[in-house]
Parts: C-alpha cells; sequence; structure tokens
C-alpha cells in the first residue's frame, strides 16, 4: 500500500501549487488506481478458488459457507467503491469539468473545499466508510479477530500544521487542490478493495490454502513528497503490487537497503538536504518473477524540490553591504516556491549563479543597489548599500610605528598593508610603493629620502643598517592595490630605542 498522507499533508502547505506538485498527485493517483486493480484481479481469483473447492465434495458444504460471506464482504465493497467513484464525478464538476476535453481544473482549491467541506460531503464520506468498516467486520466474529486490527482503513484525525484545520474533513479537503482531493478519495477506493481482499482471503483460508499465479507485476516507487522544507523527513515507499511471496523485492534508495513495512512495501526515511534546490533520490527494485523464475531488477528515479521555510528573502552571507571589487555571496529563498521558479537580477553591477538559491554579485559603483527577485511573474525589491573595501592598515611587521627597538626594525623584509577586522576574509592589498626618509641618530649627514617601488626594504637596506637608538624613520606616500583599484595610505613614523 502506497503511503501517501506525508506527501497530501505537505503539499497542502503551498497555496501556490506549482505543476511539480500537480504531476506528483497524478502519478500517485495512477499508481493507486493500478494498485486497486490488482487487488481487483487477485479477488477474482480467489473467488474462483471457492468455485474449485465447492467441486470437492468433502469441502463442499465449508466452501458454500465461506463464500457467502465472503460475497457479502465484495458486496459491501462494491457499494462504498461506488460511492466513492460518484463522489470523484461531482469534484470533477466541481473543479469546472470540460466534458469535451475531459479534463478539469486540477490545481482549483475551491472545489473540494466548497464539496467536502462545506456542503458536508466529507461528514459524509467519513460516515459511509465508518459503516463499511463495522460492518465489513461484523460479517462474523472470526473474521473481527483475524483482521480487525490490520484492515488499512484509517479512520483517525490526521496530524495538522494549520490548528484550525480541526475536523477530518478539513483536515483531508480544505484548501486542496482538486487533483489531490481525487487522489485522497482514491487512496480510500484502494483501501476498500484491499479490506475486501484481507476479507476474502481469510474466508478462503478457512476452506483450504490456494497457491496465486499472478501474470503481471506493478513496480511502485513513490516519496512522501517533492517539496520539502530544508531538514525535513523524506519518506521512500517502493514494492510490487499484487505482491506474491515469490516475488518478495529487495528495495534500495541510493544504495541503503528499505524496510518492509505491514502493508507489505517498502520504505526509507532520510532528511531533505539543508540547500534549496532539485534533488534525485535513485530506488533500485530486484525480485523474482515466479510466472518465469527470473531474477528481474527495475530502477526508479524519485524527484523532489527542497524549498526554504520562510517568505521570500534576499542576505548577504557575509554582511548586509555590498563590497566593490569583492564577490559578494548572496543566498536566495523563495519561500514556498522552489528555486526554479525564481529570477533574479540587480540594478547595479553584476552577478553569476554558482548553486540553487545562491548568487555572486559584484557591485559597479558606491551608493545603493537593488535586488530584484521575480517570482511567478510578481517582483520583490530588496535594496542593499554599496561601499567601497575600507583602508587598510600600512605595518612594518607587527608594528604600526612609534618607538620600535632598532634590532627589530632591522629585522623586517619590508613595507606590508593588513586589512583589520573586515567581514570578509582573505581580502588582500599589495603595496607597490613608498617613500622611506631617515634622519637622527646615525645620520650626520642630515635627512636621507628615498622613493621605492614594491614593498621590500632591500632598495633602502644600507639606510635601514644606519640606523640607531635615536634615528627617526617615517614611511610616506605609500601606495597599494587591492579590491576596488589602488590608493594611498596614511605615513607611518617609528622612534628607534635600544
Amino acid at each position: 500500500m502506497i503511503n501517501l498522507m506525508y506527501l497530501v499533508l505537505t503539499a497542502l502547505l503551498a497555496l501556490n501549487v506549482s505543476s511539480e506538485i500537480l504531476n506528483a498527485f497524478k502519478t500517485v493517483n495512477n499508481s493507486l488506481n493500478n494498485s486497486t486493480a490488482n487487488i481487483e484481479g487477485k479477488n477474482i481469483q480467489m473467488f474462483n478458488s471457492f468455485e474449485d473447492m465447492k467441486k470437492d465434495v468433502a469441502r463442499r458444504a465449508q466452501a458454500e459457507e465461506w463464500e457467502a460471506k465472503a460475497n457479502k464482504a465484495k458486496e459491501l465493497a462494491d457499494g462504498m467503491n461506488t460511492y466513492i467513484v460518484n463522489l470523484q464525478n461531482r469534484l470533477r464538476q466541481e473543479a469546472d469539468y470540460d466534458k469535451a476535453k475531459n479534463t478539469y481544473n486540477e490545481g482549483s482549491l475551491e472545489a473540494s473545499t466548497r464539496l467536502m467541506d462545506e456542503e458536508g460531503e466529507g461528514k459524509k464520506l467519513l460516515d459511509e466508510l465508518t459503516k463499511y468498516k463495522n460492518a465489513l467486520l461484523n460479517i462474523d466474529p472470526k473474521i473481527t479477530a483475524e483482521v480487525g486490527k490490520s484492515l488499512p482503513i484509517d479512520l483517525s484525525m490526521p496530524k495538522v500544521q494549520d490548528q484550525t484545520n480541526n475536523t477530518w474533513t478539513a483536515a483531508y479537503f480544505r484548501m486542496t487542490p482538486a487533483i489531490a482531493a481525487m487522489t485522497i478519495l482514491s487512496k480510500f477506493q484502494n483501501d476498500v478493495k484491499n479490506s475486501e481482499s484481507q476479507v476474502v482471503e481469510y474466508c478462503l483460508s478457512r476452506v483450504g490454502r490456494v497457491v496465486f499465479n499472478y501474470d503481471q507485476f506493478q513496480v511502485i516507487a513513490n516519496a512522501s513528497a517533492t517539496y520539502l522544507m530544508p531538514g525535513e523527513d523524506l519518506t521512500i515507499n517502493a514494492g510490487i503490487g499484487a505482491y506474491s511471496s515469490k516475488a518478495t523485492p529487495n528495495v534500495s534508495v541510493n544504495g541503503a537497503p528499505a524496510v518492509r513495512t505491514p502493508q507489505g512495501d517498502y520504505e526509507i526515511k532520510t532528511k531533505a538536504e539543508t540547500s534549496p534546490g532539485q534533488y534525485v533520490k535513485h530506488v533500485v527494485i530486484t525480485y523474482t518473477d515466479p510466472n518465469d523464475g527470473k531474477v528481474k531488477t527495475v530502477t526508479k528515479d524519485i524527484k523532489y524540490t527542497v524549498g526554504s521555510p520562510t517568505g521570500a528573502s534576499v542576505s548577504a552571507d557575509a554582511v548586509k553591504v555590498l563590497y566593490i571589487g569583492l564577490d559578494n555571496p548572496i543566498s536566495v529563498s523563495g519561500g514556498s516556491v522552489g528555486d526554479e521558479r525564481i529570477a533574479f537580477n540587480i540594478s547595479n553591477g553584476t552577478f553569476t549563479k554558482d548553486k540553487p538559491g545562491h548568487y555572486i554579485v559584484r557591485p559597479g559603483r558606491p551608493g545603493t543597489a537593488d535586488i530584484t527577485l521575480t517570482i511567478d511573474g510578481k517582483p520583490q525589491v530588496f535594496p542593499f548599500r554599496v561601499k567601497n573595501v575600507p583602508d587598510p592598515v600600512a605595518m612594518v611587521g607587527a608594528s604600526k610605528g612609534g618607538p620600535t627597538r632598532v634590532n627589530d626594525f632591522k629585522a623586517q623584509a619590508g613595507v606590508r598593508a593588513e586589512l583589520e577586522n573586515f567581514v570578509f576574509e582573505g581580502v588582500n592589498f599589495n603595496v607597490t610603493g613608498y617613500t622611506i626618509v631617515c634622519q637622527g641618530s646615525g645620520f650626520s649627514e642630515g635627512l636621507q629620502f628615498r622613493q621605492v617601488s614594491g614593498a621590500s626594504f632591500n632598495p633602502v637596506r644600507d639606510l635601514i643598517e644606519k640606523c640607531r637608538p635615536g634615528s627617526a624613520v617615517t614611511i610616506d606616500e605609500i601606495k597599494v592595490s587591492g579590491p576596488g583599484g589602488s590608493r594611498q595610505l596614511p605615513p607611518i613614523q617609528f622612534n628607534l630605542r635600544p
């Protein structure tokens, strides 16, 4: 049995129903219908087995007794199935059914709300399903004892995130896309036929065992959701329709083994990725076909999208300011809308997209820059300030000037520029030139002055070696290059001491 409810309850949170979600519901709905058809084929085989058993004089009376009870289960299931089919037809009409094209508005949020909630058909459905379940179990006390706890019809109140959906009908059908409501009804159809099958199989077992030989198999692989929030649980169900013990499958998801559920399918639970984007889980199903005894393998890809748990937003990963000359990383969130439906633009500068939900922005000039997100044709503007990278600090070794031991000063290799306490890491400036002025002790001839290209002290090493305690060294006209271009830094002065 395909576990749909996580998919349904997750998708109900998104009022902007994407085509991917609608397609996911159609896929699951088709899988349910195929599974229901396979169950019906199994039920027909079991009723044929009653006919075979009645040919055995020794078992005829017993076979006729339990066949009558099985027929009662079939009568109840057929009635319930007809009720649900009629309800599905009414739902199509509510969703603007086009008879000529045989289509309806699958994304309509009003159709199921109006029919099932406001007009009370959801409450009637719950009442009918409850009556069906009770009538099925009341066919015989032995049936109640054997299959009462395993019937797949779960009529309990599902968990909801919106606490205003505090009734069974509201939880399933309020503001639910029409195709999702249709899928929920198909799920109950499947439960009804599956319940019939369990009862008929038990009735048959009271007469004797029958070996089934199914001639068709429907490989099933579905995810609990195709749109998730970061870190949300993802459940993948896989198995074979018309399940046979001779075709017991081995199921793996991305190489990890899946666990068989009480319903006969297999599941593995994992976590959605933490970054928005589109992802794929690879499901591999290996089984033995009982018809020819050959091992067969089927691979299916489960695709889903990870979105953002909040409304649309843009944030700078490093700061709330964009800096000229730097690669400014920007994270983008579209709330309940996936990355594939977001268009990004900036008014001042250029940008590149390096992964889903993440951009690199290079602003053009100081001032402001507007980042615009266009989601399903609706633009939202996020303003940012644009600044130059601040000036670095000129240093010799670890000193910015002032009293310095003469030997420590002579041991340095040159002038450097350090960008202190800046939010971006790894931003560097290179010294391209400076002027050095030496005077005082050691310079009896007077002030010594030179201009140097580059950062090294090598061109003026002779001057530096003449320095003594009492010398004064000024480094001026310090030119540096870095993000945003070239600039000149303030001078630094060293008073040398022993």
